[in-house]
């Protein structure tokens, strides 16, 4: 497994843009597709996006299709998601998630390493 620390979170006005990081551990990053997922108070934890192990491959939940871009730079083994346009219903915990797998995954339980999260708080 891959040991993943995520960064960026914090408090943005309703319209405002966060940029979230996750660093990972190893020198396999490259062997990893990337997920970033999020938990709201009370609410399961659900998929925001995922990237291809090359970059070439992208999936996005359709709430924040148009307003979330996530990229990776496997020569600094990390994973971004830059979010804009930011909503009240954006606020969660937001964690980043790697497998060691062909293909992109877009399942909670298909990931089987994941960073202690970072939050994000939109206030309306």
């Amino acid at each position: 497994q891959v040991q993943l620390v995520e960064s960026g979170g914090g408090l943005v006005q309703a319209g405002g843009s966060l940029r979230l990081s996750c660093a990972a551990s190893g020198r396999t990053f490259s062997s990893y597709v990337m997920g970033w997922f999020r938990q709201a108070p009370g609410k399961e934890r659900e998929f925001v996006a995922a990237i291809s192990r090359g970059a070439d491959i992208t999936r996005y939940a359709d709430s924040v299709k148009g307003r979330f871009i996530i990229s990776r730079a496997n020569d600094k083994n990390t994973v971004y998601l830059q979010m804009n346009s930011l909503k009240s219903d954006d606020t969660a915990l937001y964690y980043c998630a790697a497998d060691r797998a062909v293909f992109i995954k877009v399942g909670l339980t298909e990931y089987d390493s994941w960073g202690q999260g970072t939050q994000v708080t939109v206030s309306s």
